[in-house]
């Protein structure tokens, strides 16, 4: 089973989530992109954060408290080190390109860059921060430890999965060959989903100035991160709130799909729409053909759904 953190995804002829079509990758900035700063950029950490979390952590129950320390950690990465570390891209969607990146010490994260954010530097920072700090206080999602909004360049850093997605290992065992996930660990897996949903939902307040809280956005197979215990982390909470999304077709032109994502939230998102898209999780999960809507048949009032984000 552990065989599955040492595999390369298997090439989507759609460029889907697990899809290696493209060859970009953040590490084709390199030394030239650096060259016009006088100084590397470090990086806006949330370790601090996370630390301030931990420590408040009793069981599966958060302690009250408030984070009241600076986001800036004084151990941050800097831009420099992440251009370096960089060894490919495992993952790719509308919203941007996923890599794998091995900083000196061996730590492993994993690079979410974004291919157009529409907001600026200090909205997007609002935005993150907040999104991070709700995140990280529950183990069933992928936590935030950092991000970058450059010029040229924006991106957040996660913690890194050698399992994958769920969707890797059910394409492993569909099409590769791997050994099935047993029930025991997809039942473990639902639960896991179910647990990051319903910690979503009940957020208070459920919106703070042009940020929902209460909703995720993007629930699919593909950002289901499986740990070694086969615990189920959901990631990308918040995103879609960040960054457009962009279609690129065959000949890696890119297409901008939604203008705004103020515009992607009213008309895309919402809590109905997550609880849908679970639903197709649940289904693939458990070996069902996958259901691709039209937009005119989409249940009313759920917004566009999971065949826009797959």
């Amino acid at each position: 089973m552990l065989s599955r953190a040492f595999t390369k995804p298997k090439r989507s002829p759609r460029g889907g989530e697990s899809s290696l079509r493209s060859t970009a990758s953040i590490s084709e900035y390199d030394e030239d992109f650096i060259v016009g700063f006088m100084d590397d950029i470090p990086l806006v950490s949330f370790d601090e954060w996370n630390d301030s979390y931990n420590s408040r952590v009793s069981g599966n129950k958060v302690v009250a408290g408030s984070y009241n320390q600076s986001p800036n950690s004084s151990e941050s990465m800097t831009l420099r080190q992440v251009l370096r570390a960089s060894v490919g891209v495992v993952g790719e969607s509308p919203l941007g390109m996923t890599e794998k990146v091995v900083l000196l010490g061996g730590k492993i994260c994993a690079v979410k860059r974004f291919r157009r954010v529409a907001i600026r530097k200090r909205e997007f920072g609002r935005r993150i921060e907040r999104v991070a700090q709700v995140g990280n206080q529950c183990e069933f999602l992928v936590p935030v430890t950092a991000y970058l909004y450059a010029k040229r360049i924006k991106f957040v850093v996660c913690d890194y999965y050698p399992m994958g997605s769920l969707a890797d290992l059910l394409s492993g065992a569909r099409e590769q060959g791997h050994t099935a996930l047993e029930w025991k660990h997809r039942f473990k897996i639902v639960h896991g989903i179910a647990k990051a949903i319903a910690y979503i939902h009940s957020q208070n307040p459920p919106r703070e100035k042009h940020l929902q809280l209460n909703l995720h956005g993007n629930i699919k197979s593909s950002n289901v991160m499986i740990d070694i215990d086969f615990t189920a982390r959901l990631s990308d909470y918040g995103f879609v709130q960040l960054a457009d999304q962009v279609e690129v077709d065959d000949t890696g032109q890119a297409e901008i799909s939604t203008p705004s994502p103020e515009r992607a939230l009213v008309e895309t998102i919402s809590q109905e729409s997550d609880i849908y898209n679970f639903g197709m999780v649940l289904m693939d999960i458990l070996g069902w053909p996958k259901v691709s809507l039209g937009v005119e048949n989409y249940p009313r009032g759920l917004g566009v759904g999971y065949q826009l984000w797959d």
